[in-house]
């Protein structure tokens, strides 16, 4: 799993990682940073998809979850590449997805997928700098009845998301962190 992990890295660095010795990328807070971080390229890519998938797997595969999803768009892919590496390994896991907007018609309800009330699922993450979106997913998901075992974050921008996350779910990890890539960029 660490040459995985490597692997991802540098993918992540190539593709998604972007930084300025001044803060100029803004942010979703409206602060700005010398640091940007977009996984869709890789989270859509192949062997993103591939790599990410088995080291998520790789998280939850001991945590007794039916279940793993968080936030639409960054987390469905994600989610998505979980679920069939958990398939291949004879470990289903469902993947699911937590709208940002709550659906009005037919049945109403926060979560999209095959799940049932109490079930215990792991919430993802693509990326965490404060926290406030995984949150949001995590209420959610407990506001439809579901049991948070653990949130597994792709990449931790070390800006004290994870200690907020911390405040809700005792168990959450992250896979790479912001000084991982950092140190992919220098080294080039």
């Amino acid at each position: 799993m660490e040459n995985m992990k490597q692997e991802l890295i540098r993918l992540l660095c190539k593709k998604s990682f972007k930084y300025s010795e001044e803060p100029v990328f803004k942010l979703v807070s409206g602060r700005k940073s010398r640091f940007y971080v977009n996984c869709k390229p890789v989270t859509l890519s192949p062997r993103g998809i591939y790599l990410v998938g088995h080291l998520i797997f790789e998280q939850i595969k001991n945590a007794n979850v039916s279940g793993v999803g968080g936030m639409t768009f960054g987390a469905d892919p994600m989610a998505v590449a979980t679920a069939f590496v958990s398939e291949i390994k004879a470990t289903p896991i469902k993947a699911f997805s937590i709208r940002k907007d709550r659906k009005d018609h037919g049945i109403i309800k926060w979560i999209e997928g095959d799940l049932d009330k109490n079930e215990r699922v792991a919430i993802i993450e693509d990326v965490v700098t404060t926290g406030g979106s995984t949150i949001t997913a995590i209420d959610r998901a407990r506001g439809e009845g579901l049991e948070i075992a653990s949130v597994i974050v792709l990449v931790d921008r070390q800006e004290g998301g994870m200690e907020n996350i911390r405040n809700h779910v005792e168990n959450v990890s992250a896979i790479i962190t912001r000084d991982e890539l950092l140190e992919c960029y220098k080294n080039g």
